[in-house]
């Protein structure tokens, strides 16, 4: 197990380092600047200011020093939001979206292996056909379409939540969020979870299970399941972490202060310290997810620890 995480780190490291160069670059090539403003900057303000925070120095320079900054764990000043640096900014709004990602991650896990377990153990019966309509609807629908169909019903016409809003995190606010997203994902890990305990459930093991006697269930649970599951997992590391950092759909539909809208605002202002705040921590998060993700497999499937 140690030797996995030693190689997936030296694979993730190079793999951040390469994210957070194109990143930079691909930020200071679009046109405009963070001081573009209606307003317009006397020449002499302009240059103080670029000044102020190095964009009058050489690109080359920018970037090395700007790795230096985030090798130290600083992200530097927000170039819009005045005496606030980016980790500020990260702190003040990632609470919003960490709790809809993990609720709606929880939400489609459980879905998503129900609706998977019951196809498979019911494969081409009435049963199986319901869960993959429902999954093949979840991943059709785009979540900017099932987003307001459910405000029209269950906030505009039946009244029983509310259209939006954050309100402290109340649980009537976060069901309709919450549930949006967790639909695609549920779609998602049903049909892997189905596909891959059938193929399981014809196995020689199994087999070898159900002729010793072991109760259904037990075979499903404790052997087939288990198994099945190393698709689903490997899925759910950069899925979590999409949903962790907040989906920009979601969060204007229901008005919600989280790092997804923030994300978009910040880059239509040009501010490029919070956009490469952002990227990076979204980066680190995919990486840091998928490692989790492997060591979780290797707990499953002791073949996967050599890989």
């Amino acid at each position: 197990m140690l030797r996995l995480i030693a190689g997936r780190l030296a694979v993730a490291i190079p793999t951040l380092l390469v994210v957070i160069t194109l990143a930079f670059f691909m930020m200071r090539a679009a046109p405009g600047g963070p001081f573009d403003g209606e307003r317009r900057l006397s020449p002499e303000i302009e240059r103080n200011v670029a000044a102020k925070y190095g964009l009058d120095r050489p690109l080359h320079e920018q970037y090395a020093s700007y790795l230096g900054q985030v090798a130290r764990g600083d992200l530097g000043p927000s170039l819009k939001y005045r005496d606030k640096s980016v980790l500020q900014i990260l702190k003040e709004n990632y609470g919003v979206s960490l709790t809809l990602g993990l609720a709606a991650l929880v939400v489609g896990i459980v879905g998503g292996l129900g609706l998977g377990v019951l196809g498979a153990l019911r494969h081409n019966q009435v049963e199986d056909r319901l869960a993959m309509t429902l999954a093949v609807a979840g991943v059709c629908l785009p979540t900017f379409v099932t987003a307001p169909l459910l405000v029209l019903v269950f906030a505009s016409q039946l009244g029983w939540l509310p259209s939006g809003g954050w309100n402290g995190g109340a649980l009537r606010n976060l069901v309709l969020p919450v549930l949006v997203l967790a639909l695609p994902q549920m779609a998602v890990i049903s049909r892997l979870s189905r596909a891959g305990l059938i193929e399981v459930l014809r196995a020689g093991f199994v087999r070898t299970a159900r002729a010793k006697g072991l109760p259904g269930r037990t075979v499903v649970l404790r052997h087939a399941l288990r198994v099945a599951l190393l698709p689903v997992v490997s899925y759910l590391g950069p899925a979590a972490a999409g949903l962790i950092t907040g989906s920009l759909v979601v969060e204007k539909i229901f008005n919600l202060p989280g790092l997804g809208k923030f994300f978009v605002i910040s880059a239509m202002q040009r501010d490029y310290t919070v956009v490469m705040g952002m990227v990076i921590v979204y980066a680190a998060l995919v990486l840091a997810l998928n490692l989790v993700a492997d060591l979780i497999q290797g707990i499953l499937d002791p073949r996967a620890r050599t890989a």
